[in-house]
C-alpha cells in the first residue's frame, strides 16, 4: 500500500474511534511511523484529510448498498445485509463514519458539514427506495410511509451503534432491527 492509502486508512479508523476534533497528525505520524512533515505532503490540510476519507469511504459505501442490492432479491434481506454494516462496525470497535461525523456537527467546517449531510442522504434514499420496492412487491406493509420508515431504520441502526459503543454491548442483539422488521413486514417470517 502507499503512505497516501496507509494515512486514509488510520486516519478513518481514528475519526471512527476518537473524532474529528480529538485526532491529530501527531497521532498519525505516531500510528504509521513518519514525520508530521511527510504527512502536509500528502494532506496539507486535516480539512483536506478528512473529505479525502469521506470521499473514499463514499466510494466504497456506495459499491456495498450496490452489492446488497444485487445479492439480495427480497426488500428484508437487503435490510439485514444493510444493518450488517452497522453491526461489522461495532464489532471492529469504531462508530458508523456518519454517526461519528455528526456527533462532531458543530464543530465542522462547513464542507465536512455538507458531506455528512449527504452522507446521510445517500442512506436515506437507498432506504426509501428499498422500502418502496418492499412496498411494491408485497414484502413491506403499503399503508407505510417510506420517509418515515426509512428515518426509523436509519435512526435504529445509529442510535444502536452510539449505545454499544457506550455499554460496550452486542450491538447485533440490542440494535432493535429485528423489532422494526416485524412491524414493516406484511407477514411474519414464520407463516
Amino acid at each position: 500500500m502507499s503512505t497516501r492509502s496507509d494515512l486514509l486508512t488510520i486516519a478513518e479508523t481514528l475519526l471512527r474511534t476518537k473524532g474529528y476534533a480529538a485526532f491529530s497528525y501527531a497521532d498519525l505520524a505516531d500510528e504509521i511511523g513518519i514525520k508530521k512533515a511527510s504527512i502536509h505532503h500528502h494532506f496539507p490540510t486535516k480539512e483536506g484529510l478528512a473529505i479525502a476519507i469521506i470521499e473514499s469511504y463514499l466510494f466504497r459505501f456506495r459499491k456495498q448498498l450496490d452489492t446488497i442490492n444485487e445479492e439480495n432479491a427480497g426488500v428484508v434481506e437487503r435490510l439485514q445485509a444493510f444493518a450488517l454494516m452497522f453491526a461489522q462496525s461495532s464489532k471492529n470497535g469504531m462508530l458508523p463514519l456518519c454517526g461519528a461525523l455528526a456527533a462532531e456537527l458543530l464543530a465542522l467546517p462547513e464542507s465536512l458539514k455538507d458531506m455528512t449531510r449527504v452522507f446521510f442522504e445517500i442512506h436515506l434514499n437507498w432506504l426509501q427506495s428499498n422500502i418502496s420496492l418492499g412496498q411494491e412487491m408485497g414484502e413491506i406493509k403499503p399503508e407505510l410511509d417510506c420517509t418515515k420508515v426509512s428515518r426509523l431504520i436509519l435512526n435504529t441502526l445509529e442510535g444502536g451503534s452510539f449505545v454499544s459503543w457506550a455499554l460496550g454491548g452486542d450491538y447485533e442483539q440490542s440494535s432493535g432491527l429485528d423489532f422494526v422488521l416485524a412491524a414493516l413486514r406484511t407477514t411474519s417470517p414464520h407463516n
